[in-house]
């Protein structure tokens, strides 16, 4: 008898006319950045939205580089984000000389602990990034009003959160600033790429300089300057138009996209919540304001053992599942920041103790009793 089929952590999932519209850029003719198809997604984004102008970039990791551009960072500057992260948070600041402040996570959510915002607000910090962990909304009424007050920006890291609500308003819509990310494992994929969602309106002009490698090239195709020039530093963030034209594939299917990650999501809380009550594990928490974008479903084991147990017994039937981030205050480069053992404690004890579970769009039923029939099984 041969062994059953793997279930992957995440699997790309075509859903609409992704290849069509590839070969259609082709034929364009134009495959570089900034062509049709960059063009739908911006203003299919910007409509869904609401926002002034959405940039599309080749990943979240360069939208979160040109906001900290944007802001004029400079060595000596603070940016505060969330402990419990991927690197790119932190690193995109530190890139332009800012220290992190890391800051520990609610236990609920996972989200940055909005109560513990302002004794870490001090007169070098200029952003909060709150990120949206699981494209569940972190309380983004208290942090933005708490950034008003303060006078410091926030940019929101919405790599998890498309189309996701809080309070009714769409997750990515509350700051100066927010960020996309459009990698394989999220949502809505074209392999590699992200967006920049530029909120207030007076960052617009230097981010399309910012992202044409430091030129006023768009002023120049839209007839407004004569000639286009070095006038800013920049890089390339543009993506190429074969990649926009997948990604418009994608988010043309939004509504399908969401059903069914929230179908398989529902499933899975349904299906394991007596089994995960009885053995003192969580479930992800959804405050009532919030609407998902149903990105990922983990638990949260009683210790580090059991979660090393639970991925050893997944894999034994096949199925992948995995841990996510370390605390970033513990890391190498955490450490030289002046990170200690203590500091995030809710991090330290997550980190150590979360799994998550196969989530992709084109998971099958058949694929998913799998996988909880193996969790229901383990002891």
């Amino acid at each position: 008898m041969s062994a059953p089929p793997s279930i992957p952590f995440n699997r790309p999932s075509i859903v609409g006319e992704e290849a069509r519209y590839m070969a259609e850029a082709v034929a364009r003719g134009h495959i570089s950045g900034d062509g049709e198809f960059t063009r739908r997604c911006a203003q299919l984004l910007q409509h869904e939205l609401g926002v002034p102008a959405v940039l599309l970039t080749t990943s979240c990791t360069h939208a979160l580089e040109m906001a900290a551009i944007l802001l004029d960072l400079a060595p000596g500057d603070e940016v505060i984000v969330p402990d419990f992260t991927f690197v790119s948070t932190a690193n995109a600041f530190v890139l332009r000389g800012a220290r992190p402040v890391f800051v520990d996570i609610r236990p609920d959510t996972l989200n940055l602990d909005e109560r513990l915002l302002e004794a870490r607000i001090g007169p070098r910090t200029r952003a909060i990034v709150p990120v949206h962990y699981a494209g569940v909304g972190c309380a983004m009424d208290d942090i933005a009003d708490l950034a008003r007050r303060r006078g410091v920006a926030v940019v929101e890291d919405n790599a998890h959160g498309l189309f996701g609500k809080r309070g009714g308003r769409m997750l990515g819509t509350w700051g100066q600033m927010a960020t996309l990310s459009f990698h394989e494992t999220k949502n809505f994929s074209c392999g590699e790429g992200g967006a920049l969602l530029v909120n207030d309106e007076q960052y617009l002009v230097r981010a399309e300089i910012v992202r044409e490698k430091g030129t006023n090239r768009k002023r120049f195709f839209r007839g407004e300057v004569d000639k286009y020039s070095w006038v800013d530093i920049g890089s390339s963030y543009l993506p190429s138009d074969l990649l926009a034209a997948y990604l418009f594939g994608q988010l043309e299917q939004k509504e399908k996209v969401l059903v069914a990650r929230k179908r398989t999501w529902d499933r899975y809380a349904s299906e394991l919540g007596s089994w995960a009550v009885t053995r003192g594990v969580g479930l992800p928490v959804v405050p009532a304001d919030c609407l998902s974008s149903y990105h990922m479903f983990y638990m949260i084991l009683p210790t580090a053992d059991a979660r090393s147990r639970l991925i050893t017994h997944l894999s034994n039937r096949a199925i992948l599942a995995v841990f996510h981030y370390l605390p970033l205050h513990l890391s190498a480069m955490g450490k030289t920041f002046g990170g200690r053992v203590g500091d995030c404690p809710v991090t330290e004890s997550i980190s150590d103790r979360l799994v998550r579970l196969p989530l992709y769009t084109s998971m099958t039923r058949e694929e998913q009793d799998r996988v909880i029939d193996a969790v229901l099984s383990f002891s």
